[in-house]
């Protein structure tokens, strides 16, 4: 059995890509940072027949992220996938004026510096395999910067611009990179941003492998 790795699950979108990449028989790892909740929702997931397990992590702490994926590895089956979709911090969210260095550093740890630490440690697993699958998960100010949301409008054109190196350097290997765009909220019930109807489209990535970049929806003119 191969393994999920979806970095930033939480009962949303995380819990989705849980249960679709669960149902064609892979094996789930949770990471995020509160251990009691990637418990709880390892044990919904594992209720409904998938075989999960949490792994707490900070992105920030890339210790903790590799002890995470490592443990992961060994407990669960070498990472096929891994899933890139953390939820910013509110501190990303500032208007470009009101933006601090500080908050560019951290973005930058979260979405920049956190993804080269996951894809560093599961890229030798998936060179043994023979393949692999690398999904970023971003919002629309990953396609067009947004002067209201500047942390993540500056980390995420740095995460975009590496994930799409990545694509082109990996293909040779096998090894797909994609990257889904969500403008706008992630809503049950959405006919395009339901959990449910995203982690359908995190499967198509992955199966199509086709090319660099998916939007769940337009952005706005």
């Amino acid at each position: 059995m191969t393994t999920i790795a979806i970095v930033g699950a939480g009962p949303g979108l995380g819990a989705a890509v849980a249960r679709r990449f669960g149902a064609e028989g892979f094996a789930v790892a949770l990471i995020s940072r509160n251990q009691k909740r990637l418990d709880q929702l390892a044990a919904d997931l594992q209720a409904d027949g998938v075989t999960a397990r949490g792994y707490a992590a900070d992105v920030r702490d890339p210790e903790s992220l590799v002890a995470a994926l490592g443990g992961a590895s060994e407990e669960l089956g070498t990472i096929e996938v891994l899933e890139y979709s953390p939820i910013p911090q509110r501190e990303f969210l500032r208007p470009v004026l009101e933006t601090t260095v500080d908050d560019l550093t951290a973005a930058v740890e979260f979405s920049v510096l956190g993804p080269v630490t996951a894809v560093q440690q599961v890229l030798p697993g998936m060179r043994s395999l023979g393949r692999g699958t690398v999904l970023f998960v971003n919002g629309g100010s990953g396609a067009r910067p947004n002067p209201a949301v500047a942390g993540t409008s500056v980390a995420f054109a740095g995460e975009s611009a590496y994930a799409r190196m990545l694509h082109d350097a990996l293909a040779p290997e096998n090894v797909h990179v994609g990257q889904l765009i969500i403008p706008g909220a992630i809503q049950p019930g959405h006919p395009t941003h339901d959990p449910g109807v995203l982690a359908g489209t995190l499967w198509t990535i992955h199966t199509d492998r086709g090319e660099f970049r998916t939007f769940a929806d337009q952005l706005d003119a």
